[in-house]
């Protein structure tokens, strides 16, 4: 913002204050920072200071002011470690692979391969259960689980597409444990010989019916969810305990017919060496349908909005839940291959033993229906292996209820929370609707209804093996992101990254995520190649929207490190001219203010080189834009997908400021080489000063050796009056809060609109260096300019015009320029025509001094009181060159009267010509254009080379 000279320092205060945030939106916006101080430009606190309860309310936006300890009817539910994460992912894990797979991958794998796979993926879980602790520590998680952790660590651009993608899989592993559900009630139902269709159609039934139970239970809250957990814990230790006891019962004939005989060290022997059988029988296979069952350690991170403490309930819950599971794993896997026999009749007839003198496994032969492979019974022939080894069935029948209930229960609340999170961050189109929240728990009820509709679809499958390859390998995508998330994090080196779980590793995080995507791969390539397909899909759709978010993701860190480096590395390379890239300063004033000069810079800068925008803030200057400010700037820039830094600086005059902007902006090689400009085309009518200050600032340039581009358009350069119209109407038809909003502010410009077959006119007086030449060649690299044809138009003589435009073809075809055309002008020696001469003298009128019949002291006199004006002596001495611009300028009106843009070789200020006739030239030589016209002189360094070195 602009200050004027008479503003008291109070009033300069305040808009210093009001153009920096507040306190307040700083912790609103950025919940992670613990505190957060605003000093103005002199080192001066803030007036106003919130008291420490105001902040920490104010960085908890979950409380609700004074009425939260007042009205504790309004407060949520809210969970500890206990039965918030540990109860929670150790239901979850205990689920369905347990129950009804587990044996059976005893009974392929053996028992040291079935705990290899049992070990590799604790292994891959608690990699990620660090990394899950230590993202969950730095800062405060709000609900969305590991969508927000992502999101927030990495950014939008892997945090959408994995936010999907979780979502999805927690939906498939509710349909995963509900079919493990609905089998073992058909298995009831064909026990007593009650079948509702057939057996796959039994699944269907049942499973439809339970979801809904299901979607029930979880509509009706969290509290009413938890209780319904925490009475599945119980059942579940109760079946445990049962299944331990019923190991050590001294197995009835029944149970020795169906392969049961106790602790036996000849089975356990047995057991111990994989035994593959069908086209299951593979070790990735094996570890693809028992994967699932690892998957419930994000169960507490996936209602992090509804804990008290997450930062400590998530550590230590899922880690004590790890923990404990993987040592029931192991012992149910390693007690049951040591009980049970792989094969086995369940007929008494198989007993061979005498008066029941033989109880061991070698008094029963079951090698009849081992040779048919007609064997019903056994850890390979059947699921139900833990309910005949337990001390009384119908209870691990209830554990059976229990797991699978708990854990396709924990996956419905889960997966409407993390797409909940997802739809309200605003990230894809379209799924909004979902994020809406009812209750004082705020519950995603559109989110259960998508995520039954999606289970039902996969339980109409009704076959567990073909769900559990799926679910596997979208959580070994999820988890590879986070342990990625967790990895780049902390290579990064940000400040920000602070998580107060010290137990993990940066290496072990990466290990982790390349160990779970080639698990991917290996379990279900197809899969993962699907999976990879819609990520990459997702993440091109939200790098492309880039929506406007910004979490502080370690990706920005990333990016500033990089970019740090490069420029670093970059400082010690030297200059070369093949590496010669057109680095501007465009003096645009507040960008939106001169679109037409910004596009145009952009059109040739865009994506390779540098490119700001230079915002002089001087004394005088009254700015009509109310959101002249920084941030406000940069953000135009944005939308306008201009790629450009925006520097204002403060300055007496233009020269001043342009002086000082040449010399300090850029960093190392990343500096400017070219100084762009807009035609001043009020020369005629501004102060002498104001002129002199413009024209001053050309010359300096030069004297830096910096390239100069002059832009003049035909209606001007300058929209502040139109934005300043445009404001006070719509400031007239709105309230106070949205008047500081400018409507319309992306005006559309002649260079964001395609040239089609229009030409490029390019005058080449002087040599330059090549600048001249290199500007249209990078301007036909652009989209909106390919069909434009590129003319060069050179002086020459009639004689020889054939031989020099030769010569000029061939030097530009050394140079790799694609020129349509060289066209040599013979005739620019020409006196311009007396009506154009005259029109010429006329405009110079007015700052003539005509001191022509004058005494010397009266024309002292009169230059002392009017220094810029022109005298008869220079003018006269100064006319041959007049003569050529005037006459330049009708060769230039002539040839390119269809042009799409014209490019003249920039006069060089002399000292011995006056400001005004200076400015006169430009004018000249610009006028009566219809088409954009660009005065351009590089600083006489070569840009262009036809030499490989």
């Amino acid at each position: 913002m602009n200050l004027t000279s008479d503003q008291t320092s109070e009033q300069r205060d305040s808009r210093q204050d009001s153009r920096r945030p507040s306190i307040y939106s700083a912790i609103d916006t950025v919940p992670q920072l613990d505190f957060y101080i605003n000093a103005t430009a002199t080192g001066r606190l803030r007036r106003s200071r919130p008291s420490l309860e105001v902040l920490r309310k104010a960085a908890d936006p979950t409380q609700d002011g004074a009425k939260a300890g007042r009205n504790t009817a309004a407060q949520p539910v809210r969970f500890g470690w206990v039965t918030g994460v540990m109860i929670r992912c150790m239901l979850n894990i205990w689920g369905v692979i347990m129950f009804l797979r587990l044996s059976w991958i005893t009974s392929q794998a053996g028992i040291l391969l079935t705990w290899l796979i049992i070990l590799m993926s604790v292994a891959v879980t608690s990699i990620t259960a660090l990394s899950v602790s230590a993202i969950s520590t730095n800062g405060k998680v709000y609900s969305g689980g590991a969508y927000f952790m992502i999101s927030r660590t990495l950014g939008p651009e892997l945090g959408g597409p994995i936010g999907l993608v979780f979502s999805f899989a927690n939906a498939l592993a509710c349909a995963l444990n509900t079919v493990g559900f609905a089998e073992t009630v058909r298995d009831l139902l064909k026990e007593y010989n009650a079948v509702i269709v057939d057996p796959v159609n039994d699944v269907r039934i049942v499973g439809v019916a339970t979801v809904t139970m299901l979607l029930l239970i979880s509509l009706a809250g969290m509290e009413w969810e938890s209780k319904t957990q925490v009475l599945f814990f119980a059942i579940l230790m109760v079946s445990f305990v049962n299944y331990i006891v019923g190991t050590f019962i001294p197995p009835t004939p029944q149970k020795q017919a169906m392969g049961f005989f106790g602790y036996n060290g000849e089975i356990f022997v047995t057991n111990l060496m994989p035994d593959w059988r069908g086209p299951e029988g593979d070790f990735f296979q094996m570890f693809a349908i028992f994967f699932p069952s690892a998957i419930g350690i994000l169960s507490g991170a996936n209602i992090c909005g509804d804990l008290k403490d997450p930062e400590k309930a998530i550590p230590k819950g899922t880690l004590s839940a790890i923990f404990w599971t993987t040592v029931s794993y192991l012992g149910i896997s390693s007690t049951v291959g040591a009980c049970v026999l792989r094969d086995a009749s369940g007929s008494l007839n198989d007993s061979i033993s005498v008066n029941g003198s033989c109880k061991g496994p070698g008094c029963w032969d079951f090698s009849p229906c081992e040779a048919n492979q007609t064997c019903n019974y056994g850890l390979a022939n059947t699921f139900q292996i833990l309910t005949m080894v337990s001390g009384f069935g119908p209870l691990i029948t209830a554990g059976i209820f229990s797991a699978t209930l708990s854990s396709a229960l924990a996956f419905m609340v889960s997966a409407p929370k993390v797409f909940q999170c997802l739809c309200r961050d605003n990230i894809y189109p379209y799924i909004g609707f979902f994020g809406k929240g009812y209750g004082k728990n705020q519950e995603p009820l559109r989110a259960y209804v998508l995520t039954y509709f999606i289970a039902v679809a996969f339980i109409l499958i009704a076959e567990l093996n073909v769900i559990a390859p799926l679910i596997s390998n979208f959580f070994l995508c999820s988890y590879a992101l986070i342990n990625f998330s967790c990895f780049h994090a902390s290579i990064t080196n940000s400040p920000g990254w602070r998580p107060s779980f010290r137990y993990y590793s940066r290496w072990t995080a990466l290990f982790g995520a390349v160990i779970s995507v080639v698990l991917m791969f290996l379990l279900t390539w197809w899969a993962a190649l699907v999976t990879f397909s819609l990520i990459f899909f997702l993440l091109g759709y939200v790098t492309y929207k880039k929506p406007a978010v910004n979490w502080g993701s370690s990706m920005q860190a990333g990016t500033y490190n990089m970019a740090l480096s490069y420029s670093v590395s970059l400082s010690g390379v030297e200059d070369h001219v093949k590496n010669f890239r057109p680095q501007c300063l465009v003096l645009t004033g507040p960008p939106n203010v001169r679109p037409a000069l910004v596009d145009f810079v952009s059109s040739f800068t865009k994506n390779i080189s540098l490119m700001i925008c230079g915002d002089i803030l001087m004394d005088n200057d009254k700015s009509v834009v109310p959101q002249h400010n920084t941030e406000a700037l940069v953000k135009w820039l944005n939308r306008r997908k201009v790629r450009s830094f925006y520097t204002p600086f403060a300055g007496a005059s233009l020269r001043e400021g342009t002086h000082s902007l040449l010399q300090a902006t850029g960093l190392g090689k990343l500096k400017p080489n070219t100084l762009v400009m807009g035609f001043k085309t009020n020369w005629q009518e501004c102060t002498p000063h104001s002129l002199e200050d413009y024209i001053t600032t050309v010359n300096d340039t030069f004297d830096l050796n910096y390239g100069v581009c002059i832009l003049r358009m035909m209606d001007g350069l300058d929209i502040s009056e139109e934005i300043e119209c445009e404001v006070k109407c719509f400031t007239f038809t709105t309230d106070d809060a949205a008047s500081d909003e400018v409507p319309n502010e992306q005006t559309r410009t002649v260079f964001q609109t395609k040239q089609g077959k229009k030409t490029i006119d390019v005058y080449w007086i002087s040599d330059d260096g090549g600048l001249t030449l290199l500007v249209p060649y990078l301007l036909t690299r652009r989209k909106r300019w390919r069909q434009s044809k590129v003319r060069v138009f050179i002086v020459g003589d009639q004689q020889n015009m054939e031989q020099q435009r030769k010569e000029m073809v061939s030097l530009l075809r050394k140079f790799r320029l694609d020129v349509h055309d060289v066209i040599v002008m013979t005739d620019s020696e020409r006196p311009p025509l007396s009506k154009n001469m005259k029109r010429f003298e006329e405009t110079l009128e007015p700052f003539r001094l005509k001191d022509g019949l004058k005494e010397e002291a009266a024309v002292q006199e009169l230059r002392k009181d009017c220094p810029w004006k022109v005298s008869d002596k220079e003018l006269e001495s100064l006319k041959p060159k007049s003569e050529k611009k005037v006459r330049l300028n009708e060769i230039i009106r002539r040839n390119s009267k269809h042009a799409a843009l014209v490019l003249v070789s920039l006069p060089v200020p002399r000292t011995d010509c006056p400001s005004v006739l200076y400015m006169a030239w430009l004018d000249t030589l610009t006028g009566g254009l219809h088409c954009p016209a660009l005065l351009i002189r590089g600083n006489q360094q070569n840009v262009l080379t036809f030499y490989c070195q």
